[in-house]
């Protein structure tokens, strides 16, 4: 090997560390979005935790493949064609996602049961996700190293202008969709703080006055 392979071989092993990042957080704003739209409904509607937990794994899947599907479409192809690639390429990442996601939410006490008002809720929603990311990221880079997963759709990113009504189709970030995401959950978890600080129950000086 030659001195000049090494910075080669660097760069591209920074290059594929990136792409395996981006494609695990792209992957984890959809699974998010899936998890917290399913527990909000499964909350709402009253029901148990199995089938609050099919909802939200459902979900997930909807909502990580429609992210992943867009920017193809943008991009020039078809919807079919957009979502046999995304299929190929993020089924296997979303699914080490919601496997260690719903793990360590079954694993903390309480995370399971609590409601959205519950800071337990938000706390593991954060720390079941965040192994959800280290769960998926090896999973990426796996894939990609062989051709495999995001690296067969990065290439239809962008692949032509968007005309007619594909232009129409947001451009959203990973990194936007992330800091919602995360502004979001923090918000909730700032609610939910404060809406289990009980207020005193009777101010000094103003017990007791019955009418």
């Amino acid at each position: 090997m030659t001195t000049h392979e090494h910075p080669s071989s660097h760069g591209h092993g920074q290059a594929s560390r990136a792409m395996a990042l981006s494609a695990t957080l792209h992957c984890l704003t959809g699974c998010a979005i899936g998890e917290i739209a399913g527990l909000m409904i499964g909350t709402g509607l009253g029901l148990g935790n199995g089938p609050t937990i099919v909802l939200s794994v459902a979900l997930a899947f909807v909502f990580g493949f429609t992210l992943s599907t867009l920017p193809l479409v943008k991009g020039g192809l078809g919807v079919g064609a957009a979502l046999s690639l995304v299929l190929a390429a993020d089924t296997l990442s979303i699914a080490a996602m919601e496997v260690a996601d719903n793990a360590v939410m079954a694993v903390i006490p309480g995370a399971m049961d609590a409601g959205l008002v519950n800071p337990v809720f938000w706390i593991g929603m954060m720390v079941a996700l965040t192994v959800a990311f280290v769960a998926a990221y090896p999973v990426n880079r796996y894939l990609m190293a062989r051709g495999k997963g995001h690296a067969l759709t990065h290439e239809h990113h962008g692949a032509s202008p968007a005309g007619g009504a594909r232009r129409w189709i947001p451009t959203l970030s990973t990194t936007t969709l992330v800091g919602v995401i995360l502004a979001f959950m923090l918000g909730g978890l700032v609610v939910s703080v404060a809406a289990g600080v009980e207020p005193d129950a009777t101010a000094p000086g103003h017990a007791a006055k019955n009418f």
